[in-house]
């Protein structure tokens, strides 16, 4: 009955989270397509550049605690209102820090903008505070239909507000208003749907039993943000805006498919294999299917725009984003294995070894230096080559401790993943052929996604791939579900 009941909610959280992630991606998707068609791409460079800056700060702000309250068993009122609290403490004092900082910023970049940019776009650092404890308390509860909800009128209201900017000619300040609007209506909407108000009260015991777990967290996330971020500012630092322009949209194309399904996966997963942190049997079962499954359908489908990337941004972006297109088919391949490495390190978390999750980030941070000397000085794409090479090497020490604790290492994922590499790279063969016998862009692009997804769906189901007829029945449930 429990068996039972377990999976019940991590298929019914699994389907809220797609829903969710699937829903968000493709609305920011549209707003960044029509965004990308009217503004330029030193617009998008000068976001870039303040990435990092904002991305520390709400690393700091959220200091892995609400990652704690999921992980921890016994949680109490007086921990939420605790990290209420902090959140919104924290949040403040780094906004006064990026707000008197605005103008040294603005000199290393040389770039006088980007003094009111950061000032502004500051402002949502108390957005988010305002709200990651309903959003914890709400994932705690597995109602990720309301987590979707949320995100949903985050993108429709940022991105109207946003094309409405652009049209109206406000240039990189379209930007700045589509993510304040889309993170204060995500704010406002989890205040409504999680009802939950905090007291104002703080336990310092609560605090520290919280940031014991939750610092390991914070380092791995202020790790992570800036390895994802320093090559932002290396690149708006010493290359023209536009080329950190073609870098992020790059980034962010390769990371609409694969972080999608990192998303989807953790958010609805990671509360199940805490469930199960004392049941290795299970823990390892459902582990093992997660692996399989991102890997089924990230290597296909990032093949695939790697394959058509040249119609793809020419239909949608237009001619003048065409320096885009081999960033683009590199960056894919760099993706490729980062929802097998994210499950892995989720792993870890889930189990309560946040201090094991932290040596594993740091131990691959000689590779990546190693990778940024020897990059940077050649340019963006050899910055996107080595992205590639550290990606797989990423996620071999990614595995080493999984296959340690419960052996099921990177030698055994890639095993498993052999059937999905095969029928990918008859698919890639088959559209390759296909393409080289037209020129139109609409037609390529058209006959590729159909002739691809096609034979990738003939090819599993001749190998009896497990995951399509996993997929193929959630199909059935979601179409039973609408009717």
């Amino acid at each position: 009955m429990y068996n039972n009941s377990l999976k019940s909610i991590a298929a019914k959280g699994i389907f809220w989270s797609a829903v969710d992630k699937f829903a968000v991606q493709i609305g920011q998707f549209v707003v960044s397509i029509i965004l990308a068609r009217i503004l330029l791409p030193e617009d998008f460079g000068l976001i870039g550049m303040l990435a990092i800056f904002m991305a520390l700060s709400q690393t700091f702000v959220e200091s892995g605690l609400g990652v704690g309250l999921i992980q921890q068993q016994d949680r109490k009122e007086i921990d939420f209102s605790t990290v209420f609290l902090f959140n919104l403490v924290v949040s403040g004092f780094f906004y006064l820090l990026l707000f008197f900082s605005a103008p040294y910023i603005s000199v290393f970049f040389n770039q006088p903008q980007l003094i009111d940019l950061i000032r502004v776009l500051g402002l949502g650092l108390f957005f988010n505070a305002i709200a990651i404890v309903q959003k914890t308390k709400l994932t705690i509860a597995f109602d990720f239909k309301s987590i979707a909800k949320s995100n949903v009128i985050a993108v429709v209201v940022g991105g109207l507000f946003g094309v409405v900017g652009a049209v109206k000619g406000y240039g990189v300040w379209a930007l700045v208003i589509q993510s304040l609007t889309g993170t204060l209506a995500s704010s406002l909407s989890l205040w409504f749907l999680a009802s939950w108000s905090p007291s104002i009260s703080f336990s310092k015991k609560s605090f520290n039993s919280l940031f014991g777990f939750g610092s390991k967290i914070l380092m791995a996330g202020l790790y992570a943000q800036l390895l994802n971020n320093v090559y932002n500012i290396c690149l708006g630092r010493f290359y023209p805006t536009a080329s950190l322009g073609y870098y992020t949209r790059a980034k962010s194309f390769a990371d609409l498919s694969a972080g999608t399904i990192v998303s989807v996966i953790q958010q609805a997963t990671f509360p199940v294999l805490a469930s199960v942190q004392n049941d290795k049997e299970k823990l390892v079962s459902i582990y093992k299917r997660m692996i399989r499954m991102s890997a089924f359908l990230i290597i296909p489908l990032m093949t695939l725009i790697a394959l058509l990337a040249k119609p793809i941004i020419i239909v949608l972006l237009t001619e003048k984003w065409v320096s885009l297109i081999p960033l683009l088919q590199w960056m894919v391949f760099a993706r490729i294995f980062l929802p097998m490495s994210a499950i892995n390190m989720n792993l870890l978390n889930a189990v309560g070894r946040s201090d094991l999750f932290l040596k594993v980030d740091l131990s691959k941070l000689p590779l990546t230096i190693v990778a940024m000397i020897i990059t940077i000085p050649l340019g963006v794409k050899a910055i996107i080559i080595g992205h590639v090479i550290t990606s797989a090497l990423s996620f071999v020490i990614n595995a080493y401790l999984p296959g340690k604790l419960y052996g099921y290492g990177a030698v055994s994922q890639l095993k498993d993943m052999l059937p999905i590499f095969a029928a990918t790279s008859v698919m890639a063969a088959v559209v390759f052929v296909l393409l080289s016998f037209t020129t139109d862009v609409m037609f390529q692009l058209f006959l590729g996604i159909i002739v691809g997804l096609m034979t990738y769906i003939f090819l599993c189901w001749l190998l009896k791939l497990v995951e399509l007829t996993e997929v193929w029945e959630l199909f059935l449930k979601w179409k039973k579900k609408v009717k």
